[in-house]
């Protein structure tokens, strides 16, 4: 939850501070913790894989489309303003720094370990189960997805070479995707309740979490910072 706690803290700074300096400082801030950890390589290149693309879009969006009257360059019939190369930087920035920290958290962090939490803070285990079910729902289905393409192969599919190829061979593995989805659903339903897990008692787990110092400060210095920013904001 200390490392939950620190992604949102970044999420919410980043929106307090104005302009993209600081975002892309805790950005920086966030390259180095994923380096002390050892996770730099996974860390930045799902950070490459998911945000980049999508970052890039939205930029020239604001580019060209954002309204101002200072232009300092034409392409075309597209104009881009000062405002909008301003605020596309902000934009981006913001939704780098917010969407790092939560992937750096998610490298850092076993989900067992985040469900267990939200279930020591309170959390009932239904909604526990609903946490965990969502967050393993695509590594499960990517685990399937790969386990069908695998037999594909041995039949002697082609799933390997061009797009066209591969998609071909993508679309007849969705059946089967989907049905064994259905099935694993209704195969740990039956083994929650056979641990008796709609059960109304207070429920029990051999996994256990343990709370150091730090972990109970750290938050509270959080959102005395984040309190910090909202006065220096309203002050300044």
């Amino acid at each position: 939850m200390t490392k939950f706690f620190f992604a949102l803290f970044v999420s919410v700074a980043v929106l307090i501070i104005p302009g993209y300096l600081f975002s892309f400082i805790s950005f920086a801030v966030l390259l180095v913790v994923a380096a002390a950890a050892g996770v730099i390589k996974e860390f930045f290149g799902t950070v490459l894989k998911t945000l980049v693309f999508l970052l890039i879009i939205i930029f020239l969006m604001q580019l060209f489309f954002y309204p101002g009257d200072h232009v300092i360059g034409q392409w075309g019939i597209f104009k881009w303003t000062e405002e909008g190369l301003n605020y596309g930087l902000t934009l981006t920035s913001r939704i780098l720094a917010m969407g790092s920290a939560f992937i750096l958290f998610f490298r850092l962090t076993e989900v067992r370990d985040f469900v267990k939490s939200l279930e020591d803070a309170g959390l009932p285990p239904m909604g526990a189960y609903v946490v965990l079910s969502t967050l393993q729902i695509i590594p499960e289905m990517r685990r399937q997805a790969n386990t069908i393409m695998d037999a594909q192969k041995t039949r002697g599919v082609e799933t390997e070479g061009s797009m066209l190829i591969r998609a071909k061979a993508f679309i007849p593995t969705l059946t089967p995707l989907i049905l064994s989805s259905i099935s694993s659903t209704e195969e740990r339903a039956i083994t929650l309740e056979s641990r008796a897990f709609s059960a109304p008692t207070k429920k029990t787990s051999l996994h256990k979490l343990t709370k150091s110092a730090a972990d109970r400060i750290l938050p509270f210095v959080y959102i005395i910072i984040l309190v910090g920013m909202v006065l220096w904001r309203i002050l300044a």
